[in-house]
């Protein structure tokens, strides 16, 4: 695995950390505000970064020589972003639910690339645990 995919991801883990404790704790933050305030701005990460992560399976289905397997991952890469957007129009406690098993159903599905060798085996493994601390932040935030 490059060391910089490793660092890469668990920088990305902070605002989901941190605005996981806030929520936790019953903290307000600085430049975010109180529980609802955080709440948008988790929900917010959580959405872009879900998105990016469909942008990878994209990027992944670019280079198959299959182009049924291409358009499956094409249409398969669009669904985290839509996902995403319709949590936010849920009830707070439903959306962060909701992003919680789509995370951990895309964690899967991206681990199922790597056994496929579709993708590196280090990119599986990165994504299990990445995937796992991004679950649990949001369903901490989910259960306050």
């Amino acid at each position: 695995m490059p060391p910089i995919t490793l660092w890469l991801g668990i920088g990305g883990l902070a605002p989901f950390l941190v605005l996981a404790v806030a929520l936790a704790a019953g903290t307000s933050l600085p430049l975010i505000g109180g529980d609802v305030a955080i709440r948008a701005a988790l929900m917010a990460y959580a959405v872009a970064i879900l998105s990016f992560l469909g942008g990878v399976r994209w990027g992944i289905a670019m280079g198959y020589s299959d182009d049924k397997l291409a358009v499956r991952d094409f249409i398969i890469a669009v669904i985290p972003a839509v996902v995403g957007w319709a949590a936010t129009l849920l009830p707070a406690t439903a959306g962060l639910w909701a992003m919680t098993l789509a995370f951990v159903l895309l964690g899967l599905m991206d681990y199922g690339l790597a056994c496929r060798t579709v993708a590196p085996e280090w990119y599986g493994r990165l994504r299990l645990g990445l995937t796992a601390a991004v679950a649990a932040a949001l369903g901490v935030a989910a259960m306050t």
